[in-house]
């Protein structure tokens, strides 16, 4: 019988780790899929970065905080190619933002960390957005537009743009370059389509910590 109680932490673990394994091989069966239209970028466009890797690790101080999650490039990858639909439904990708600072984060109605952080992500848009810098916040919900329209009603999201992938190519993307385990995911990507930094998980993106990431990337000028 002690032995057995000795024993309850270790089979606990066992127990967890067996579940989490079974819930990642779910997210893996569901957002694996074949070539797509996002595709890893060339050597030449993965040189032209190289500068970026320095500026991803010049913001190290500035990854605090409620942000602290945030990874800084290491190295830095061209993100210019990923590809979604922007608010008029046609094809675009992150070239179309050229010169500006972006904050893209993905994101489903059924990723309950995802919904709870999308207020945060309109306010950090409502205060910074510029003709330097976006949040875009892509929704990679199968399907049609009426589930996700219908939440970001309900939570009254007004300063976002309604960004949408529902082949979920861009995050099967992402998951081929390392930077995608689950939802959400978030890159914070420079004016020229290079990475700066990047995490899984929420973050509460309308505090203070957020909004000096920002501006840090921005060179301190918000």
């Amino acid at each position: 019988m002690a032995d057995t109680m000795r024993n309850l932490p270790a089979l606990r673990l066992i127990a967890i780790s067996a579940v989490a394994g079974v819930v990642a091989g779910a997210i893996a069966v569901y957002v694996m899929g074949g070539a797509d239209g996002n595709n890893a970028a060339g050597g030449s466009e993965q040189t032209a970065c190289a500068a970026t890797t320095e500026r991803a690790a010049a913001l190290k101080p500035s990854i605090t905080g409620e942000v602290a999650a945030l990874l800084p490039a290491d190295p830095s990858q061209f993100l210019s190619d990923l590809a979604f639909n922007g608010p008029d439904g046609e094809a675009m990708t992150v070239a179309d933002f050229a010169g500006k600072t972006l904050l893209v984060n993905l994101w489903a109605t059924w990723c309950v960390p995802c919904r709870e952080e999308m207020p945060a992500l309109d306010v950090l848009q409502r205060e910074m957005g510029s003709d330097r810098f976006e949040v875009v916040a892509v929704n990679i919900d199968r399907g049609g537009n009426e589930k996700p329209k219908a939440f970001l009603e309900e939570v009254g999201i007004r300063a976002l743009g309604y960004y949408r992938d529902e082949s979920l190519a861009i995050f099967n993307d992402l998951k081929r370059r390392g930077l995608a385990l689950g939802l959400p995911v978030t890159l914070l990507i420079d004016e020229e389509g290079c990475l700066l930094a990047h995490m899984n998980g929420p973050a509460e993106w309308a505090s203070e910590d957020a909004k000096r990431l920002v501006t840090a990337a921005l060179g301190g000028e918000s």
